[in-house]
């Protein structure tokens, strides 16, 4: 069965190119053309990836993804403008999984996608044995993807759950900046370092009591960040 993606643009010309060319490989493609559309779809439709661009009419695509975050882990992928790091950087704060710059090659973007789901499958597959790990007030459902913390569920973006499964299935063993990009993101992701930054602040915002004086995502200055 084909992958059901969902993309989000005000330029109908975009969106008419994107869509021909993903069904072209056996893609399903809904369209949305502002941000109270895309939510209200993303609500309503289950989708195994979302191309959204940051500026749209009604809601922006920050507040699109912020909102999808309350309900959905499913990958996001922001249409940035050229060059503007503070467009990608806000992305990944709100809970994308990745950015595009825009203007940009088709091709990338359909390689892009594939490879995020890709992984995401993989992903799937390895994670069909039943796995909970339990440590202290903390329990990880690997098969089910869901954090418990003194049994109250923590709502993760799949990237966030990501770094922090293989940060607990590893404990005390500390991971650099480049090596959890490596391993999580893939070798073919093209951001940089400040991804894992931001990802890791954000999990420590959700999961630790004093996000100062980390409980769990510990800090080896210099070096990376581990578990334990």
């Amino acid at each position: 069965m084909g992958k059901r993606v969902l993309v989000v643009d005000d330029e109908k010309l975009i969106v008419k190119g994107v869509r021909f060319s993903l069904e072209q490989d056996d893609m399903e493609v809904d369209c949305a053309y502002d941000g109270e559309e895309a939510l209200e779809m993303a609500r309503n439709t289950k989708y195994d990836l979302i191309l959204l661009d940051v500026m749209l009419p009604k809601l922006t695509g920050f507040e699109v993804c912020q909102h999808i975050r309350e309900f959905s882990d499913v990958p996001i992928v922001m249409l940035t403008a050229k060059g503007d790091d503070m467009d990608k950087i806000l992305g990944l704060e709100y809970g994308a999984d990745d950015y595009i710059t825009k203007p940009f090659n088709i091709l990338e973007v359909k390689a892009r996608i594939k490879a995020i789901m890709r992984r995401t499958s993989t992903k799937a597959v390895a994670e069909k044995k039943s796995m909970v790990v339990e440590a202290g007030d903390l329990r990880l459902d690997c098969e089910g993807r869901r954090l418990y913390i003194n049994d109250r569920e923590i709502n993760l973006t799949a990237k966030e759950f990501d770094v922090l499964e293989l940060l607990v299935l590893n404990p005390n063993k500390v991971y650099s900046r480049e090596n959890l990009l490596k391993l999580v993101w893939g070798a073919d992701y093209p951001g940089d370092v400040r991804t894992v930054d931001v990802h890791i602040r954000r999990l420590r915002e959700k999961v630790e009591p004093n996000p100062s004086e980390p409980k769990y995502v510990h800090t080896k200055w210099g070096v990376g960040y581990y578990y334990k």
